[in-house]
């Protein structure tokens, strides 16, 4: 499930780093991320409640919620973007959170095995969903240009979503 989502949400942050070089139009764009955004929540329940995986499921809330809420400011024209820039910095420390748990294994569980498996590769993926969404953050504070976040979001588009999904779609594993 989570990895179908890490796909959709390609889709999504390619659309949205597309609209920021100055290509698209945000109602367009609005509407794909509150697809995408309204997915992510879904699978979170999905993720939590059927596959009872609620360290996963915590992950995917944040950020589609994150979604959810640039998709109102995308499809409304939101001038002042501050609200979501502020969202945005929670899912940042949310993000950072989840890094240290993939980097240490996270703390152990009743059976006393680890919560969530160590990976330096999902802690590779979180720490740049971290610093992407401090620069969503830094954006609607105007200290990030657009360009720039752009930039960041089409780069971690295969590292931090298509690889991880495809691979462990493919091989069951991820590169490290």
């Amino acid at each position: 499930m989570t990895l179908a989502i890490l796909v959709a949400i390609s889709l999504m942050w390619l659309s949205v780093a597309i609209l920021f070089l100055g290509k698209g139009e945000a109602k367009g764009t609005g509407a794909i991320t509150g697809f995408v955004g309204l997915v992510v929540v879904i699978g979170a329940f999905l993720q939590t409640a059927l596959f009872k995986d609620p360290f996963t499921g915590g992950l995917l809330f944040a950020h589609g919620l994150l979604y959810c809420t640039v998709s109102y400011a995308l499809l409304t024209g939101l001038e002042d973007l501050r609200s979501v820039g502020n969202v945005s910095l929670m899912v940042a420390i949310i993000s950072a959170i989840y890094m240290g748990l993939f980097l240490t294994g996270g703390s152990p569980g009743p059976d006393g095995k680890p919560l969530t498996p160590q990976s330096n590769y999902l802690a590779l993926a979180c720490a740049g969903y971290t610093v992407l969404t401090v620069e969503v953050w830094l954006n609607a504070y105007g200290k990030v240009s657009a360009k720039t976040l752009a930039w960041s979001l089409i780069s971690w588009v295969p590292v931090g979503l298509l690889i991880p999904a495809f691979m462990l779609m493919s091989t069951g594993k991820l590169p490290f």
